[in-house]
C-alpha cells in the first residue's frame, strides 16, 4: 500500500550547499534540469504545494544566465530556487578548502587527509554568514527553516544573531566523529557552539548523535543533558532547549523498486548478465572518494581468488566509479592507485574469456544503474566511513527476484538498520572480507531469498517518506526559545 505523503501548512525554506538542479549547455543552449535524491523526491511534493523556497548555490559560474535559468525552473516545478553567488575565492577556500579538506575528513574520522588552514575556516564563516543573511531576507513569520549538511553548519548561529525567531532545523547527512577527533580541529568550539543555534538537529544513527551530545557537553561548559531517550536527547543551553535526534535517511523504496520492474530495466539487465556467461556479478558503486574503502575492496577480492581457487571464472567484480573533485590531488592519486591495482589483480588472475575486475569510471544513466542493481547477485558496499550509504539501500529495493546477497560495512551508517541481514564487514580486516565474499558466493538460494526479503521489507518500512514524517513530528513540537545574548 502506498505511503500518504507528508502534509504541512507552512512555507518551507530548504538550505543546502547546491541546489537541486543541474546547469548545462548544449548546441549553445543554455538548460536546467531537476536533479535526482532520496531528498529531493521526498521535499518535492511540500515545496510545491506551499510555494516553497530551495536557498543554495547554483553550481556554476557568471556566463549561464542564471536568473532566468531559475525562473523557469520555478515556473515548471511549482516552488522557487534562490541562488547564492559564491566568488572564486570562496568556492576555494569555503567549499574545496574547510568543507572538503578540512571537515569532510575530519567528520568522516580520516585525520591524515585534514588540512587547517585560518582563511579557509575565515571563508566557511562568512560564507554561512551570507547565506543566513540571504534567508533573513527571504524569511516570512511561520516560515519552517531546514539547513541541510556540514557545509552550512553556522547558518543557524547567523539567523539567530539576525534576530530571525522561527525554530531553526538542520540534519547533518554524514558522520559525527567522536569528540577525541573533532578535537584536532582548532576551531572546535565555535564549531560546537555554532550548532548549538539549531533548535532539531538530526543525525544519521545513534553513534553520531552521541558523538555529538558527548562534544557539546565536554567542550561547551553552559550546556547540559536535560533529558536522554531512545530517539532524541534534549540538551540545555542558557535559557534553551536544544533537541538532538537521530533519524537516519532513506530512498524512495517504490520508486526503485517499480524502475527494478520497468521493461527497459529488464532488457538491460538480462544483457549485462549475458555478456557475464552465467557468473556471479559482485557490483561495487561509488563516487570517487578516499572514504569509500575501493582500495581495501580490491585487496579483499585479490585475496579471495587467491585463497578460493573455485572463485576463478565463476565470479567478476564490476566496480563502478563515478568522477569526483578529479583536480584534487589526493582524488587523482586515488584514480591512479585503482587503476594500477585492476591491471595488475586482472593480469595476475585473468584468463581468456574472463577478466576479474571490470572497472568503469564514468556515471551510469539511471535505466543502467538499476539495471546493474537488479542482475548483481552480490552488492559489495565497503565504506571506511559512512553517514548513511544509500547505494546498500538502492540495491536491495531494485533485488527484485530476492536473489542479491548485500556485504556491508560495518562502519556504514546503513548498518545500523540492515546489519541483521546483511553480512557485515570490516574493510580493514582483508581477510574475513576475503572470506565473506566468499561466503555470499557459496550462500544457498533459500538463505539469499530470506535475507533479502527481510532487507527490502526493512527499507520499504522506513523509507524517506517516513523519514520525513518522523522528522516534521519532532519539529512540531520544538520551540525556538530564542536568546540573542
Amino acid at each position: 500500500m502506498a505511503k500518504q505523503k507528508q502534509k504541512i501548512n507552512k512555507r518551507l525554506i530548504v538550505v543546502s550547499n547546491r541546489l537541486p538542479i543541474v546547469i548545462s549547455k548544449e548546441n549553445d543552449q543554455w538548460g536546467i534540469q531537476p536533479g535526482s535524491g532520496g531528498l529531493i523526491t521526498a521535499l518535492t511534493p511540500i515545496l510545491k504545494e506551499n510555494k516553497s523556497l530551495w536557498v543554495g548555490w547554483p553550481g556554476t559560474g557568471g556566463k549561464a544566465p542564471i536568473r532566468k535559468l531559475l525562473d523557469q525552473f520555478g515556473s515548471e516545478q511549482g516552488y522557487k530556487l534562490v541562488g547564492i553567488p559564491l566568488s572564486q575565492q570562496e568556492i576555494e577556500r569555503y567549499y574545496w578548502g574547510f568543507s572538503n579538506g578540512t571537515l569532510w575528513p575530519l567528520l568522516h574520522d580520516l585525520l591524515g587527509y585534514c588540512k587547517f588552514n585560518l582563511e579557509d575556516w575565515q571563508t566557511y564563516v562568512a560564507v554561512n554568514k551570507k547565506f543566513a543573511r540571504a534567508i533573513k531576507k527571504l524569511n516570512r513569520e511561520n516560515d519552517i527553516i531546514w539547513v541541510h549538511d556540514y557545509q552550512l553548519s553556522m547558518v543557524g548561529h547567523f539567523l539567530k544573531k539576525l534576530k530571525v525567531r522561527q525554530p531553526l532545523a538542520y540534519f547533518h547527512h554524514i558522520p559525527f566523529p567522536s569528540l577525541d577527533l573533532l578535537r584536532r580541529l582548532p576551531w572546535k568550539t565555535e564549531y560546537t557552539k555554532a550548532l548549538l543555534a539549531f533548535d532539531l538537529l538530526g543525525f544519521q544513527t545513534l553513534r553520531d548523535r552521541r558523538n555529538f551530545v558527548n562534544t557539546v557537553t565536554s567542550l561547551i561548559s553552559e550546556a547540559s543533558i536535560l533529558q536522554r531517550q531512545r530517539n532524541f536527547t534534549l540538551i540545555k543551553y542558557g535559557e534553551r532547549i536544544i533537541q538532538a535526534r537521530n533519524l537516519p535517511i532513506s530512498i524512495d523504496f517504490n520508486e526503485f523498486n517499480n524502475a527494478a520492474h520497468s521493461p527497459e530495466v529488464q532488457d538491460a539487465a538480462w544483457y549485462l548478465h549475458e555478456n557475464l556467461h552465467e557468473r556471479q556479478l559482485m557490483l561495487g558503486i561509488d563516487r570517487l572518494d578516499y572514504t569509500k574503502g575501493i582500495p581495501e575492496r580490491f585487496l579483499a577480492f585479490e585475496l579471495a581468488l587467491e585463497k578460493y581457487p573455485e572463485l576463478k571464472q565463476k565470479i567478476s567484480l564490476l566496480q563502478v566509479v563515478v568522477p569526483s573533485r578529479t583536480l584534487d590531488p589526493y582524488y587523482q592519486k586515488l584514480k591512479e592507485q585503482l587503476e594500477q591495482m585492476t591491471g595488475r589483480i586482472n593480469a595476475r588472475f585473468g584468463d581468456a574469456g574472463w577478466i576479474p575486475i571490470h572497472y568503469i569510471f564514468r556515471s551510469l544513466d539511471n535505466t543502467q544503474l538499476i539495471a546493474h542493481y537488479r542482475t548483481s547477485e552480490i552488492a559489495f558496499i565497503t565504506p571506511l566511513r559512512d553517514g548513511m550509504n544509500l547505494v546498500a539501500k538502492e540495491y536491495c529495493a531494485c533485488s527484485v527476484e530476492n536473489n542479491g546477497v548485500l556485504i556491508l560495512s560495518e562502519f556504514a551508517g546503513a548498518a545500523d538498520q540492515l546489519g541483521e541481514k546483511a553480512l557485515l564487514v570490516n574493510p580493514y580486516d582483508i581477510e574475513k572480507t576475503a572470506d565473506t565474499i566468499y561466503q555470499a558466493f557459496t550462500m544457498p538460494l533459500e538463505e539469499r531469498q530470506q535475507r533479502m526479503r527481510w532487507l527490502r521489507n526493512q527499507i520499504q518500512r522506513n523509507d524517506v517518506h517516513q523519514w520525513l514524517r518522523y522528522f516534521m513530528r519532532a519539529l512540531d513540537g520544538v520551540d525556538s526559545n530564542t536568546d540573542f545574548s
